[in-house]
């Protein structure tokens, strides 16, 4: 009876050795050598470029943790779904990757439909989402403790465009805009921004989404001769208006927000690019006298790219954000601990090297950074 009493002794403290080791609440896509991140984004269509490029920059920082031995030993991967900047597929992804792939987080999704699509999900099952590519309020207010914005807001974004062209003299503004969640965020963008201005708006019309057929929107403003046209929607959209603009006669500007795709955008107007303004939520890529840049230039072509643009500079300083968020977090990781950890980080005690990012327990909205660029004779830009 006394070894029996024994044996029983010895398994029941063996069973809470066990437990110790092993914590309650470990989350998913954790373990001692792996941090799993997911992401949904357009890698094929008309909005592909986007995801490719802010994919690249990422993958490229997560590459370089992971060669010098990941964040306290674990090395971070990052699973790919293509959701075609359709909100129904990004609602079928975000379901895998949280049951079925069990990420740790959510990372880099591309879009307003999408990004919305994927709310409720993430939402519910309280995992992290991490700079997605939109400037939407729906991913701002009501505040939610699972969104972190590394980017300024649409509101950011067209207000400092309405505030530059109305300070111009340029007061006969239309908006040519994406017939669906981030088209009508950034036309609420250039709503609000004019009625700051007591300016009213010439006209607007609409293009619907990863669609080129332009035509009703070249009829409906063209008649008006707007000094400029805002354009809310992708590279795709965007130069199939400005060409068809062009051929019809308009001699007017053309403004765009940062979610157009400013490398694709210029790729694909060619020659009728030059004079095209772009407003940008994160540093000139090409000016090596900003740290951020120059860690960024010096990474990608290590990894043999040599194409570099915005939206991959955005990724990489994305995934840099991410990786201090979990160093802070330290070496038992979870999610919350990862959350808490994000909202220490602000400009008085983290430089990403030239952009400023600021989280608190109250605001996940890293940056209000915004600049404007021109595509120049060559397809290139000016800042």
């Amino acid at each position: 009876m006394n070894d029996r009493r024994i044996f029983l002794s010895r398994l029941l403290v063996g069973a809470a050795a066990t437990a110790l080791a092993i914590p309650a609440s470990a989350d998913a896509g954790i373990s001692d050598h792996k941090i799993v991140l997911g992401q949904s984004a357009a890698f094929s269509g008309p909005a592909a470029q986007l995801g490719i490029q802010l994919h690249t920059g990422a993958k490229t920082y997560f590459d370089q943790v992971n060669a010098q031995g990941g964040v306290f030993g674990r090395k971070i991967e990052i699973i790919k779904l293509d959701d075609k900047y359709e909100a129904d597929l990004a609602a079928a992804n975000t379901k895998k990757l949280i049951e079925v792939d069990e990420v740790f987080a959510l990372f880099g999704y591309v879009g307003t439909p999408t990004s919305n699509a994927a709310l409720p999900i993430f939402t519910q099952a309280k995992v992290p989402f991490f700079a997605p590519f939109t400037g939407a309020q729906s991913l701002r207010e009501p505040f939610n403790k699972q969104i972190f914005n590394i980017r300024a807001s649409y509101f950011d974004e067209t207000e400092h465009l309405v505030d530059r062209l109305v300070k111009t003299g340029l007061k006969n503004i239309a908006v040519f805009y994406q017939n669906d969640a981030y088209g009508k965020a950034g036309l609420a963008g250039v709503e609000r921004a004019l009625k700051k201005m007591n300016v009213p708006m010439l006209e607007m019309a609409t293009v619907e989404r990863n669609s080129t057929d332009v035509a009703k929107a070249v009829e409906k403003i063209l008649p008006k001769r707007p000094d400029v046209i805002i354009q809310i929607s992708a590279y795709a959209s965007c130069s199939a208006y400005i060409k068809e603009m062009r051929k019809a006669g308009y001699t007017g500007q053309f403004y765009n927000v940062s979610f157009v795709g400013s490398k694709a955008l210029a790729d694909t107007l060619g020659a009728e690019g030059p004079g095209v303004v772009i407003s940008q939520v994160v540093p000139f890529p090409w000016h090596l006298a900003t740290p951020i840049v120059a860690e960024y230039t010096k990474a990608m072509h290590k990894a043999g790219i040599q194409d570099l643009n915005f939206s991959s500079l955005e990724g990489f300083i994305a995934a840099k954000v991410f990786v201090e968020g979990l160093k802070r977090a330290g070496k038992n990781l979870s999610r919350d601990r990862l959350i808490s950890a994000l909202e220490t980080i602000n400009i008085g005690n983290y430089d990403t090297g030239g952009f400023d990012v600021a989280f608190s327990p109250s605001s996940h909205n890293g940056s209000k950074y915004v600049d404007m660029t021109v595509i120049s004779k060559e397809g290139k830009f000016r800042n």
